[in-house]
């Protein structure tokens, strides 16, 4: 299990999704985490298991989202890029990191 790090743009996303889906429904919010925390526990374990993607990334899908979690496999850890909504532009993220 390699160590997992957000950029900063990554995390904003993430709690950001937790509220909206929060107010939309109390416990929806704590699914969303629950679900994007599990895509990445994967992405950590076993980081070349994602769909290869653009700019060296992969993708991990959360379950009942329509989000990917978009992150790079690097040496000494995997870092997080997007929690992107799949209605966004592809590559929004791209300057990141």
């Amino acid at each position: 299990m390699k160590p997992v790090r957000f950029l900063e743009e990554a995390q904003v996303e993430f709690l950001e999704q937790i509220g909206y889906y929060e107010a939309q429904h109390k416990g929806l919010g704590q699914r969303f985490r629950e679900q994007v925390e599990a895509a990445v526990g994967l992405a950590s374990t076993h980081p070349r298991l994602g769909s290869p993607w653009k700019l060296r990334t992969h993708r991990v899908f959360p379950r009942e989202f329509p989000f990917a979690v978009v992150y790079r496999n690097e040496t000494n850890e995997v870092v997080i890029f997007a929690i992107a909504h799949f209605k966004r532009r592809p590559t929004y993220w791209r300057g990141r990191g």
